[in-house]
C-alpha cells in the first residue's frame, strides 16, 4: 500500500530544511546535503529487521509489511503490528505509547514525511519525521483503515466516519472529498487510497440503496477521482463487481483489483487516462488463478501486488507479482522454496517492498532491490 507511493511537488525553502534536518537524523543525509546517490543497485531481496516471529496469514493483513519507499535508504511499514520505519535494514519504532493498539506506517513521501494509523476504537491517523520526539495526530481521523497517503507537497489524504474523503495539510484539515454530483442517494466515500504529486485523488464509493421504481436492491462500490485543483468528484468505469483502486501515478494510471467475494476472485485492474473506457485487465499469473495490484511506481509504469489463490484451495503460497506496464504478470522470487511473499510498495529506483517468510517459516519484512531485473515468468 507506494505511495510506496513517492510523488514530486516543489516545497518551500523552509519546509525543505525542515525535511533534510529530519533525514539527517535518520542517517539518510549530511551537513552537506541529500546522500549520494546509491550505486547500480544489485538484484536481490533484502531482509530488513522487525519485531514479530510469526508466520504469513492467508486472506489476512500481514503483520510485517514494507508499505512505503522513501528517498535512498528510507522505508516504512509495520513490524509485530506496530508503525515501524526502517534506514537500511535498521528498524526503528515510532514513539507511541507502548500501551497503543496495532498500527502502521502507511506512506512517505520524498522530503521524508511518513503517514501512519493507529488503529482500534480510539483510532486516529498521525504524521511523523524521522527524529521527532512524538508524531502529530490529524484532527478529524476518526476512521483508521490500510489506507491514506501523502505527496510531495505534504498533503495527506484519508477518509473519516462520516463518509467523506478528507484532505489535511500541515496537521490541519483543508478540504472534504464528496461523492460524485450524480451519485446514488446514500453513496459514501468508501477508502481515500492515493494521491500523485499533481494532486489528484483516488479513493473509492460505496453505493448501497433500493431502486424506487422497481424494489432492486443495488450494492457494490466502485472508482472515484478526484482531479487536482478542487475540482468535482469523477466516477470510473466500475469493473463489474467490486473495483478496489489502490495507487495512481504521475500520469493518473490507476492501479487495484476487481473483487468477486463469494468466490474470492481477484484479478487484476488497470484504468488508464483519459479514464473514459473501462477498465483493463492484464491478467494472472500462470500459477495461480487469482491476483492483486497494490502499487504503482510514480513514473516507470511497474505494478506490484500479490498472486492468491483460495485459502482453502491453497495449490501454492501466495506470490508477490510484478507487471512492468506490458505482456504477461511475472512472479518476484521467493526468500525461501514454497513459502508465501506479498508485495505492497514499488518506487522509481526499481525498488519493491513488502514481506515474505524464510526458510524457518518466519515472516520477515523486505526489498527486493532491482525488482524487474529479477521478475520471471514461471513455468
Amino acid at each position: 500500500m507506494n505511495s510506496t507511493r513517492t510523488r514530486t511537488r516543489t516545497r518551500t525553502r523552509r519546509t525543505v530544511a525542515a525535511a533534510t534536518a529530519a533525514l539527517a537524523l535518520a542517517g539518510l543525509a549530511t551537513a552537506a546535503g541529500p546522500a549520494a546517490a546509491a550505486p547500480a543497485c544489485t538484484p536481490r531481496i533484502q531482509v530488513l529487521g522487525s519485531i514479530g516471529s510469526g508466520g504469513y496469514q492467508v486472506g489476512n493483513p500481514q503483520a510485517e509489511m514494507v508499505l512505503g519507499l522513501g528517498t535512498g535508504n528510507l522505508s516504512v511499514g509495520r513490524s509485530g503490528g506496530r508503525p515501524v520505519y526502517w534506514t537500511g535494514t535498521r528498524l526503528h519504532k515510532v514513539p507511541l505509547p507502548e500501551a497503543t493498539p496495532a498500527g502502521a506506517l502507511l506512506a512517505v513521501n520524498k522530503g521524508g514525511l511518513m503517514v501512519g494509523a493507529v488503529y482500534g476504537a480510539e483510532g486516529y491517523l498521525f504524521t511523523y519525521r524521522a527524529g521527532d520526539a512524538a508524531v502529530t495526530r490529524l484532527p478529524g481521523s476518526d476512521f483508521v483503515s490500510d489506507d491514506a497517503d501523502v505527496n510531495d507537497a505534504g498533503y495527506v489524504v484519508s477518509r473519516d466516519r462520516r463518509g467523506l474523503g478528507v484532505v489535511w495539510k500541515d496537521g490541519r484539515k483543508v478540504r472534504d472529498l464528496t461523492v460524485p454530483a450524480d451519485a446514488a442517494p446514500g453513496t459514501r466515500i468508501d477508502l481515500v487510497t492515493g494521491i500523485n504529486g499533481k494532486g489528484d485523488v483516488l479513493g473509492m464509493a460505496r453505493e448501497d440503496y433500493e431502486v424506487p421504481e422497481t424494489g432492486e436492491h443495488r450494492e457494490g462500490t466502485y472508482p472515484v477521482l478526484w482531479p487536482a485543483g478542487g475540482g468535482p468528484a469523477k466516477a470510473l468505469a466500475p469493473t463489474g463487481h467490486d473495483s478496489y483502486v489502490q495507487d495512481l501515478d504521475e500520469s493518473g494510471r490507476i492501479v487495484g483489483y476487481d473483487w468477486l467475494g463469494m468466490a474470492y476472485r481477484f484479478t487484476p485492474a488497470v484504468w488508464t487516462p483519459p479514464h473514459t473506457g473501462p477498465a483493463s485487465f492484464p491478467g494472472t499469473l500462470g500459477t495461480h488463478p487469482y491476483g492483486t495490484f497494490e502499487a504503482i511506481s510514480p513514473t516507470t509504469d511497474v505494478s506490484v501486488g500479490t498472486a492468491k489463490f483460495h485459502p482453502d484451495e491453497q495449490t501454492l503460497p501466495d506470490q508477490a507479482q510484478l507487471w512492468p506496464g506490458t505482456g504477461p504478470v511475472l512472479a518476484l522470487p521467493r526468500l525461501a522454496a514454497n513459502q508465501a511473499s506479498a508485495a505492497a510498495s514499488a518506487a522509481d529506483d526499481g525498488r519493491v517492498g513488502g514481506a515474505a517468510v524464510n526458510a524457518a517459516g518466519t515472516l520477515k519484512p523486505v526489498i527486493w532491490t532491482c525488482a524487474a531485473k529479477q521478475a520471471y515468468e514461471p513455468e
